[in-house]
Order: structure tokens, then C-alpha cells, then sequence
């Protein structure tokens, strides 16, 4: 791991790493007896990719002269992008510390780019990073703090996985309740040996649930250490014969898995959020009126999958209307006031199967839109939503966020700020796929079907 020191300015506190050079990873690889390096990236979906080289191949690797078929992943025809380039990002730079001990494997999370040697614009981490540079640009850096879940169940004697679980486990619970007590432990020293800040861990409120938070830190910072997570927690897990799943709902009788983004947004140092008192400041309204403007535009992103739905409906603590409040911890977006003094901002739709890169980015970019048109939150929710019927719901005039896969893919294609973050290309390639996703799975006849209908009609 890279050295750390401590950073204090303003309302943050933080650890930053180092910069790795070329020759500080030469000696590392030498030093850590490193044989294979893996090069790892994020696909348009948030599914992590790599190759591996031998170590002999550093050089090339730090010359940024290693290649992949971008056709072959993204299953498009790309007449004049059919190869990309690996750039390892130098500070990403970790060793795998559930690989052999002799021999070790090391990975980088890499950029990609194109054949002219310009950055690859469809690339979903090349998307946050120019949306942190175009905010800090202005004075601003965008900080996140972004709550995983994740089920941990047993797999069958072929070892596939299943949604069977022995434990009875609730919120907060301790073993010998919490059965995967050791498995998460495992997963927090993993993951601060691969250099993630993790500030606390527990089980979650359904059987089998869990969750692990992350320090805050700058937004690409953490989206690097989202996929580090996802990738560090389904390893340990299959070392106890388990199966990590961030799929949202994969029970129905019990809350799904989320992954509520909490968010800062600092000008020279300090959170701009925080008003007078503790209260949300101005320009923090403004902010939140950005992201509850474009929510359903962007939902398609933060919640993609069929199932991502199947969370967000009423009675399981997911938000299912787009609502905003201080005091209703189950409002879309809660207004967080922390001790000390400090604002947050907490939304709670995004899923963990989101790729955080595009999450992140689109986030800051609403909210910066928020900023600069001056835009005016809604009535804040003061009641709880849970309480209140359809036609109050509607007297308040309290919108819905997409109920399904197909109504969010809808609403992706009409917001214009989704594709100015995104690009066109980006964005059209992304409905594409999701499109095919909500068509495959209007075509299936399910259990619930049969059982309701086949002897009845």
C-alpha cells in the first residue's frame, strides 16, 4: 500500500494516498515477489473486466501498450474503436491478498483509450472523471460516501449458488445469530489491506444481509473502491462456501439491497451544504432540487435491472416516490444532520448492481445543474409516506419514480441532462441493451403466473 497521510481542511478530515510512480511500482512488483499482474476495468454495465500479464511484461504495461478487443466486450461493431488500450492508473495499484503468498497477483483498475492515443469517451470511469473535473473547474470536489448491501447465501453441493440461508439474523444482530460475522470481518481486512477505508460494518435488517461502509472520499476515488468491494467480497465469501449476491431483491418476502449514496459537496474545503445552524444551506437546496428534477431520467442507471424494481415498491423501506425531508428517514432523499454540525445528503433508491462510476457522475452533474439554475426544492415531506393514500399522495403533489425497468428506459430517453453526461452514443448503447433485458423478460412465464392462473382460467 501506498503511504498515507492525513489531509484536514474545513469540514473534512481525510486520508489520501500517495502517488505511485512508474519506479516505485517496478521496485514493489520486485520487492512483493508479484508474478502476475492483473489489468482490470469497468465495462458499460459496472462489470469489473481484466487480463493478466506475467510480471515480465511490466514495462509494456507501464507503457501503456497493452490491448483489448472492445467489439468482443461490448458485442457492437467498432470499425475504427475495435481495440483499446490499458492505461493503469498507477495509484490503484494493489496486491490480491487472497492470491498465494509466492507468486503474488497484483492488479491495477486501468483507463482505456483508443488507438490515437486520446481517452475512449464511452468509457463509464472516463464519464466521472470529467464531470469532477468540469465541477472542480469551478471550485467545487464532489465527495461520496455510498452504503452497500449484499445477501451472503449457501451454495448447493455443485456449488451453485441459492437464496437458502440457515440464519435468522436482524438488524445489527451479533453471532451466533449472525452466521456470516466471520466472513464479513474477513471481507474488512481484505478490503483495508487492498488500501479501502472501511468505517463500520453489520448485518442488515433481512436474514443473510449485510453491509459495509466506506470513509468518505472523493467521488473517483470511491467508485474505484466500489468495484474493489464487489470484487474483494464475492472472493472471501466463496472461501466460506458462500455466495455474495448484489442482486436488489432476490427474495420477496424481505427488504431488498440497496446502495444509498451519501453526499458532500466541498468549495475551498468546506461543505456547502451545511447552512446556519445545521440547517441545509441554499445552495445544498438547490443541489437537491437538481437530482429530484432529473431523478427519473436517471433511474434507469441507478437502479438497472428488472429486478432493481422488485425493491422499490412500497412496504420494504425502499423509496418508491420522489419525496425529500429532514425528519422522514424513508423520504427519496433524506437531509442527513451529523454531529458536529455537518450536512449530507442521503439518497436511497440506487442499487448496488448501479455502475457507481455513472451513479457518481450523474449525481454531480443534476446537482451542478441544481446549483446554476437556481432551482427550487419541492414541499418537503413531513409525514411518513407510509401513512399517507393515493389521493393525498396526489394532493401533495408527490410524484413516482418508474415502477419498472421499461417506464425508467422511457424516462432515461427524454431527459436531456442523462445524455449530455453520458454522451449519445453512451447513452443510446445503454437503452439498447436494457431494452432487450425488459423484452427477454416480458416474455417469460413465471411460477407466480402458473400458479395463479393455469388452474383457474
Amino acid at each position: 500500500r501506498p503511504v498515507e497521510k492525513e489531509q484536514t481542511g474545513g469540514a473534512e478530515t481525510r486520508v489520501t494516498m500517495n502517488n505511485y510512480t512508474k519506479e516505485d511500482i517496478i521496485r514493489l512488483v520486485e520487492e512483493e515477489d508479484v508474478e502476475f499482474i492483473r489489468l482490470q476495468f469497468t465495462d458499460m454495465f459496472g462489470v469489473i473486466k481484466n487480463i493478466a500479464v506475467t510480471s515480465r511484461e511490466l514495462p509494456r504495461v507501464l507503457d501503456n501498450r497493452c490491448r483489448v478487443d472492445w467489439t468482443l466486450i461490448t458485442g457492437e461493431c467498432m470499425e475504427n474503436e475495435a481495440e483499446m488500450f490499458l492505461y493503469p492508473d498507477l495509484d490503484t495499484f494493489a496486491i490480491l491478498p487472497w492470491r498465494p503468498q509466492q507468486g503474488k497477483v497484483a492488479r491495477f483498475l486501468c483507463d482505456l483509450y483508443c488507438a490515437d492515443g486520446t481517452p475512449y469517451k464511452n468509457s463509464s470511469r472516463y464519464i466521472l472523471k470529467q464531470n469532477l473535473e468540469k465541477a472542480g473547474e469551478e471550485g467545487y470536489t464532489f465527495f461520496a460516501d455510498p452504503e452497500c448491501e449484499f445477501f451472503l447465501f449457501h451454495t448447493d453441493d455443485n456449488g451453485i449458488p441459492t437464496t437458502v440461508s440457515h440464519e435468522q439474523a436482524g438488524y445489527l444482530d451479533v453471532s451466533p445469530l449472525d452466521l456470516g460475522e466471520n466472513a464479513r470481518r474477513d471481507m474488512v481486512l481484505t478490503l483495508e489491506d487492498m488500501g479501502v477505508e472501511v468505517e463500520s460494518s453489520h448485518h442488515e435488517k433481512a436474514p443473510a444481509q449485510h453491509e459495509i461502509d466506506f470513509r468518505y472520499g472523493e467521488a473517483g476515488r470511491i467508485a474505484d473502491c466500489v468495484m474493489t468491494f464487489k470484487m474483494a467480497v464475492r472472493t472471501i465469501a466463496k472461501r466460506y462456501g458462500l455466495h455474495a449476491t448484489f442482486m436488489p431483491k432476490p427474495r420477496a418476502e424481505v427488504n431488498g439491497s440497496g446502495m444509498h449514496l451519501n453526499m458532500r459537496l466541498l468549495k475551498d474545503g468546506k461543505n456547502i451544504f451545511k447552512g446556519e445552524d445545521g440547517a441545509l444551506s441554499a445552495e445544498g437546496e438547490a443541489f437537491l432540487a437538481g437530482i429530484l428534477y432529473h431523478i427519473q431520467g436517471m433511474t434507469a442507471v441507478m437502479n438497472p435491472l428488472v429486478n432493481s424494481y422488485k425493491r422499490l415498491v412500497p412496504g420494504f423501506e425502499a423509496p418508491s416516490e420522489v419525496t425529500w425531508s429532514r425528519t422522514q428517514r424513508n423520504a427519496l432523499v433524506h437531509v442527513r444532520k451529523e454531529r458536529g454540525g455537518e450536512v449530507n445528503l442521503e439518497l436511497r433508491s440506487p442499487d448496488s448492481a448501479s455502475n457507481p462510476y455513472l451513479v457518481f457522475a450523474l449525481c454531480l452533474a443534476a446537482g451542478m445543474e441544481g446549483i446554476e439554475k437556481g432551482l427550487q426544492v419541492p414541499e418537503e415531506l413531513t409525514k411518513d409516506i407510509r401513512n399517507l393514500n393515493e389521493e393525498e399522495k396526489k394532493l401533495l403533489g408527490i410524484q413516482m419514480l418508474p415502477e419498472n425497468l421499461g417506464e425508467a428506459i422511457k424516462a432515461m430517453g427524454q431527459d436531456t441532462l442523462v445524455s449530455k453526461v453520458l454522451g449519445e452514443t453512451y447513452r443510446k448503447g445503454y437503452m439498447k441493451a436494457k431494452r432487450k433485458e425488459w423484452k427477454d423478460y416480458l416474455e417469460q412465464v413465471s411460477e407466480w403466473e402458473l400458479n395463479r392462473y393455469l388452474y383457474r382460467v
